[in-house]
């Protein structure tokens, strides 16, 4: 069946015809790949939370992300309320913190993965040694301050931990070389559990109050250390070889490679967001506690999702770079597609993400990725032979997909040069396009008819 003479001459057909309508027709079928694109990206959101739902899962049986903070001193304090006439109405109770004056930890972590289901969780055990020095004179000079009553002979040593769940075992606490015992305390400090020591401090006392402490602990995915003294040193140490460090500062000094890494932190009372001493009460302070911490988050370079992620980013520009090449073949060869054949590419390609997300959940991103890719290359490939009726014109845009898929996983890969590869590939796609095209009327061309439905 073949298009009547009174068709070709109605203005509508005609213009339903012209090459406008065609690069029109095209851009808008690339816009409608958006929902599908959206439905993909939005499948790997759902897989990453489910991700991060097995994270949880293994936590709560191991522990979670850790912090640890140095060892500070937490003294009762009394206030008498007086009324107008200076009688005492009420007795206000309260605890003063005092820091420490030196703080040195050093941490050496134990690094395996676990598996919740299908998905990987790294976590830790960990050597944590802690040694520091408190100052009797710090003591003296900020009850002096203050204008209640201090009792440093009641004081207790408070150790700040995140996740009590993770912790192993305490090897050892001395206190001036005399061992001590740490118990839990229903105190808490922000977000922190708090374990404590009785101390008794005496006022008349000179030297320093030495202290140090060796225990081990577990936890998922990251650790911090809180600075909890005036000068603070900490060392983490780990065989894992992409360490991404957070918190307030980085490293000062840090070594990393194949074989792990090694990093070091020197941070002053300066730098911190609170001071030496503060009431225990002090809802700011106690908020101020965490983002001070510095620390390591066991990174998982080029994860799956995150590689899925940075994947579905492209994935409009390069079925819209299909579209073109196909739409290039209509208008230099003569050719013709329904915009239904391309809707069909569209999906084809649309599809990759799918498989490639379900695909790399169980055999890694890389292979997945080639099964994926030579998967929609054959598809579409094999396609554009049997609806544009050339063989070589099949094979030609073959290639063209591969080498766009060539180029995505380029970009996946380059994560620091994945904006100026992209910029550069784009920039070229342009000028080979404006070459291509350089000779066409545009004003003059029509899209070439539609061939016979009874054409074999």
């Amino acid at each position: 069946m073949t298009r009547t003479t009174q068709d070709s001459g109605n203005p509508m057909f005609r213009w339903t015809q012209s090459i406008t309508a065609k690069v029109l027709g095209v851009a808008l079928l690339a816009l409608i790949m958006l929902i599908p694109l959206s439905q993909a990206d939005g499948l790997v959101r759902e897989r990453q939370a489910m991700r991060d739902a097995a994270s949880v899962r293994v936590a709560e049986g191991w522990g979670g992300p850790q912090t640890i903070g140095g060892f500070v001193l937490a003294v009762p304090t009394r206030q008498d309320m007086r009324g107008s006439d200076g009688k005492v109405v009420s007795v206000r109770d309260g605890t003063e913190i005092v820091l420490a004056d030196e703080s040195n930890t050093v941490v050496d972590l134990a690094v395996e993965r676990r598996h919740a289901g299908m998905y990987e969780v790294p976590v830790y055990t960990g050597d944590v040694t802690l040694r520091g020095r408190l100052l009797p004179s710090d003591v003296r000079r900020f009850a002096a301050d203050s204008t209640a009553s201090w009792s440093p002979g009641k004081a207790e040593l408070r150790l700040l931990i995140a996740d009590t769940r993770g912790l192993q075992g305490i090897t050892s606490v001395t206190i001036d070389g005399h061992d001590a015992r740490l118990s839990s305390s229903a105190a808490r400090m922000g977000p922190y559990t708090v374990l404590a020591t009785p101390i008794q401090i005496d006022p008349d006392r000179e030297t320093p109050v030495d202290f140090a402490m060796t225990l081990r602990i577990a936890g998922t995915e990251s650790f911090s250390v809180l600075p909890m003294a005036r000068t603070n040193t900490m060392r983490l140490r780990a065989p894992w070889p992409d360490p991404s460090f957070t918190g307030a500062l980085l490293p000062g000094t840090h070594r990393v490679d194949a074989r792990g890494f090694d990093a070091s932190w020197q941070v002053l009372d300066l730098n911190r967001p609170y001071g030496q001493h503060w009431d225990a009460n002090d809802g700011e302070v106690a908020s101020r506690l965490e983002p001070s911490a510095v620390g390591v988050k066991l990174y998982q370079a080029g994860g799956v999702y995150q590689q899925n992620d940075r994947a579905g980013k492209y994935g409009l520009l390069f079925i819209a770079l299909t579209f073109v090449a196909f739409f290039l073949f209509e208008v230099l060869k003569g050719l013709r597609l329904h915009p239904v054949q391309y809707l069909l590419v569209g999906a084809a390609m649309a599809s990759f993400y799918v498989l490639l997300l379900a695909l790399s959940e169980q055999i890694g991103f890389g292979p997945a990725y080639a099964v994926a890719a030579a998967t929609v290359v054959l598809i579409v490939g094999g396609y554009a032979m049997a609806a544009l009726r050339a063989r070589r014109a099949g094979l030609v845009l073959g290639g063209v997909i591969a080498l766009v898929y060539a180029i995505l996983y380029g970009l996946i890969g380059a994560e620091q040069y994945a904006l100026l590869i992209g910029s550069a590939v784009l920039v070229g796609v342009i000028a080979l396009l404006m070459y291509l095209t350089r000779r066409i009327d545009w004003y003059a061309h029509t899209a070439p008819p539609l061939a016979p439905l009874d054409t074999p």
